[in-house]
């Protein structure tokens, strides 16, 4: 994922969806919303909590309401884009540019930051500590580089790798699947780290 340092900068690095960004953009700047990039992307927050960020995909641009769950929704545009992942957290995805509806956006931050106001949010559930296989372990404890590389990497990534080994059934599997991954770990990169 680039990192971006204005969102000026990200709007103009997008490679498709610039305007209907640009569009999204001065629709939340006519808010009490505060602008800035956090996780590489913009994201706009009400007293230092967050509020909505936006980003552009393949098929659709689209706002994260962050505690989206709250919302009311009268326009039935959320949805939960991981579900038993996230629990807050809510999508509104537009595949074109007519989809933007500029007073119902405004309608949703509003209310949005009635929630801040309110002191009202969904805070995670704390996680569980990332159980590491033994075939792993065994691995990162072989190689002593892979090994400090693991423990630098956030807590995510330590999840990922381990979730990846941990579902394969063969033994053959896991080996193939450390061999493939210790390069990533020395690098200090995660397993999906290409696709974000």
């Amino acid at each position: 994922m680039q990192s971006f340092k204005t969102v000026d900068e990200f709007i103009s690095q997008a490679k498709q969806w610039k305007e209907e960004l640009m569009q999204l953009r001065e629709i939340l700047r006519e808010t009490k919303l505060t602008e800035g990039i956090k996780w590489g992307a913009p994201i706009y927050t009400y007293k230092g909590k967050n509020v909505v960020g936006m980003a552009g995909f393949k098929s659709y641009v689209g706002l994260w309401f962050h505690q989206g769950v709250l919302l009311k929704d009268p326009k039935k545009k959320l949805i939960n884009a991981q579900e038993g992942v996230t629990k807050a957290l809510r999508q509104w995805r537009m595949a074109s540019g007519k989809e933007i509806d500029a007073r119902a956006i405004k309608a949703y931050v509003k209310e949005a930051i009635g929630h801040v106001e309110d002191g009202k949010e969904i805070k995670p559930l704390p996680r569980k500590k990332t159980a590491i296989p033994k075939e792993l372990a065994a691995a990162l404890k072989k190689n002593p580089a892979a090994g400090k590389a693991f423990k630098l990497l956030a807590p995510f990534k330590q999840r990922e790798y381990s979730e990846y080994i941990a579902e394969a059934a063969r033994p053959e599997t896991k080996e193939k699947r450390i061999g493939k991954i210790l390069p990533l770990v020395q690098k200090g990169m995660g397993l999906n780290d290409k696709y974000r």
